[in-house]
């Protein structure tokens, strides 16, 4: 392939790794949105339950940090086996990623939404380990997703207790 052609592909596995974590931020959202000033808005918090509105900015900004993380992952699956099956386990951790919210707020049921939030957990961890093997970067990219879902992990079993 021509040093031309390798640019384009870069360019289009940079897109997709962007917006693939933005999509399963917009699929979520969908369920989302809709819940926050009914079903959510009456549920009893927690003391350390952030206001509403910081969600989406830190979603947005973990969302591109992951995808700046999968495309330099995606980049090396071309030629490397372990990075082909990370890239795809992090395209089905998008898949758990998304149904949280579906669980959480679409089902109304924090008990699902936690099950889900452990294994998105666990994903994340696995991913860590996966893309440090393979670049460095790419893991630490990851850490900021680690701490919000550990945060959020705690922040949705103290929903499930209190509701």
């Amino acid at each position: 392939m021509s040093d031309k052609g390798k640019k384009i592909n870069k360019v289009g596995v940079l897109a997709a790794s962007l917006v693939l974590p933005q999509l399963a931020g917009f699929v979520g959202s969908l369920f989302t949105t809709p819940a926050i000033p009914t079903w959510y808005a009456g549920l009893n918090k927690p003391s350390f339950s952030p206001p509403n509105w910081l969600f989406a900015p830190v979603w947005l900004l973990l969302y591109l940090l992951m995808g700046i993380s999968l495309y330099i992952i995606w980049i090396k699956s071309a030629e490397n086996l372990e990075a082909k099956t990370a890239r795809n386990i992090f395209l089905v951790h998008l898949v758990f990623n998304a149904s949280w919210s579906i669980l959480f707020f679409g089902l109304n049921n924090p008990l699902l939404g936690l099950f889900n939030i452990i294994t998105i957990w666990c994903f994340i961890l696995y991913l860590i380990k996966a893309f440090f093997g393979l670049d460095k970067r790419a893991a630490f990219l990851l850490f900021p997703y680690l701490l919000w879902v550990s945060f959020a992990s705690i922040l949705n079993f103290s929903i499930y207790m209190l509701n």
